[in-house]
């Protein structure tokens, strides 16, 4: 068996800022509420090759492992996939952005499969990324979102 996750939610921005704020891998730790620092190790072409480090867990476990990610802004994709994959066999992930009514929706696919030995089962992890998902982007929906305001808040004022 195999996990798949697929959520999505709707950002009030423009395209451009969404998908800046939501690629800059650097400024992850102040987007995302999960992780607590990102490390780029290489950067080839367009795929950047980083760690990510979380906060400890409830259990006082940092967990951290290696991905690599290449986005192609004129497809409004990125697809990553974990490199050092700990108790994955693997994790593939895409994400989509694409102009809706109200905004940019912003979708994200993971299809993975825990190894054999690892800690909890495919279900387990699908439950787990499923909410872990909809905290996530309802978090970074609302920054992108206050720094739209701002951002039209200065042009305004920049106008007068």
């Amino acid at each position: 068996m195999a996990g798949h996750t697929e959520n999505s939610i709707t950002v009030d921005a423009p395209f451009d800022l969404v998908w800046e704020m939501t690629n800059d891998l650097e400024n992850w730790p102040r987007l995302f509420s999960e992780y607590a620092s990102v490390e780029v190790i290489s950067r080839e072409g367009t795929t950047t090759t980083f760690r990510l480090t979380m906060h400890p867990d409830e259990n006082g476990k940092v967990w951290s492992w290696v991905s690599e990610r290449t986005p192609d802004r004129e497809k409004r994709i990125v697809r990553a996939r974990r490199v050092e994959t700990g108790p994955f066999a693997h994790m593939d992930i895409l994400w989509e952005y694409q102009e809706v009514p109200g905004g940019i929706e912003m979708r994200w696919t993971q299809d993975f499969a825990m190894k054999p030995d690892a800690p909890v089962d495919d279900a387990w992890m699908t439950d787990n990324i499923n909410r872990n998902s909809r905290t996530q982007m309802a978090l970074i929906r609302d920054k992108i979102e206050q720094a739209a305001r701002e951002t039209e808040s200065a042009s305004v004022a920049s106008s007068r």
